[in-house]
């Protein structure tokens, strides 16, 4: 990766690392707020034809080319607790249904030609859904969504569920979820990595849950984000070579204690740049030399890019540790005693 490249990747996680910080904890603050009121009995309210009228949008040609209908239909913020009207809008391929009051997306399992959907800031408890062909982003953050099973959409690309109740990951399955590249678990439950072997993924993001250690992901040679931020986490282990594109790496906010973890991150040959700003082992002295013995390659340590003469006085301790290591190793050869000939 050319610098130019590398200021450009980093400057889009810097952005992400500030929306983070100014959005996060609006969001939360705003949908803890409407969680509270889940608990109240809303009057019923339905989509209606008229509400219909107001949201769709987008006159397209239908599949057959032979007539048009509205593809595209916004009905967020209405108050709906029923969308059954949808079933019969099976055109239908932008769908915004977020901040509602909404437990049951089930009409939705007609809209076979369904492209985008978010439905945000609803009740609901699960994201199940029938197999739809064409559905490319989903999103249901801040819901009441307690797993991750009936999920099966072969083209989809972008899964968000942020917010949600998610305290293990189960029902991802790689041979349905061919295409599945940026998977958004912020803000849940989790207390494990396991069930996210899914070989596409390309970003993954799980900031904000209650993982005391990586595990499971050690075969998703693709992964080129991931973001572990505000865990519990301990230890550096459940890394592997097998995860060649691995270039941002975000373990800020957890409990990594010891410099010496870093070498369990030798083996990822493109890492570029590690955030552990907030980790016990970021008080150490020479914490940013370390991490550059310990790793060759690294190129930004949180938010500062290393130095020419960082670099170099990095290079002249792995070679006195190397030189002192092959004199160890032949004062113990030499040690070790004679078997006289016969």
């Amino acid at each position: 990766m050319s610098d130019e490249e590398l200021e450009d990747f980093e400057s889009d996680q810097d952005d992400l690392e500030k929306e983070d910080d100014e959005k996060e904890t609006e969001e939360w603050k705003d949908y803890r707020k409407e969680g509270e009121e889940y608990s109240e009995e809303w009057m019923l309210n339905p989509l209606t034809e008229d509400m219909m009228k107001e949201g769709l949008s987008l006159l397209c040609k239908t599949g057959n080319g032979l007539a048009h209908a509205y593809v595209k239909l916004e009905v967020k913020e209405r108050d709906l607790t029923d969308i059954y009207l949808l079933r019969s809008y099976i055109h239908l391929r932008y769908v915004d249904v977020s901040e509602n009051h909404l437990t049951d997306l089930s009409p939705l399992n007609n809209l076979t030609h369904l492209l985008w959907l978010k439905a945000d800031g609803n009740n609901l408890w699960s994201a199940h859904l029938n197999e739809l062909p064409y559905l490319q982003i989903a999103s249901f953050a801040y819901n009441q969504i307690t797993d991750t099973e009936g999920i099966s959409h072969p083209r989809l690309g972008s899964l968000d569920l942020k917010g949600n109740r998610i305290r293990r990951v189960t029902g991802l399955d790689p041979q349905k979820l061919i295409s599945l590249h940026t998977l958004e678990l912020r803000g849940n439950q989790l207390e494990s990595t396991l069930g996210i072997n899914l070989p596409k993924l390309k970003n993954l993001f799980l900031a904000q849950n209650m993982l005391k250690k990586v595990e499971g992901l050690e075969h998703l040679s693709n992964l080129t984000t991931l973001h572990l931020r505000d865990n519990q986490i301990e230890t550096l282990s459940g890394f592997s070579k097998e995860m060649t594109s691995l270039q941002y790496l975000n373990l800020r906010g957890n409990m990594v204690t010891h410099l010496g973890e870093l070498a369990k991150l030798q083996d990822l040959p493109k890492l570029r740049a590690l955030v552990l700003l907030d980790n016990p082992c970021t008080d150490e002295n020479d914490y940013r030399q370390e991490a550059l013995v310990q790793i060759p390659h690294l190129e930004r340590l949180d938010k500062d890019f290393f130095e020419e003469e960082e670099r170099a006085e990095a290079e002249e301790i792995r070679q006195r540790l190397k030189e002192t290591q092959e004199e160890e190793a032949e004062a113990e050869h030499n040690s070790e005693p004679k078997v006289p000939s016969v």
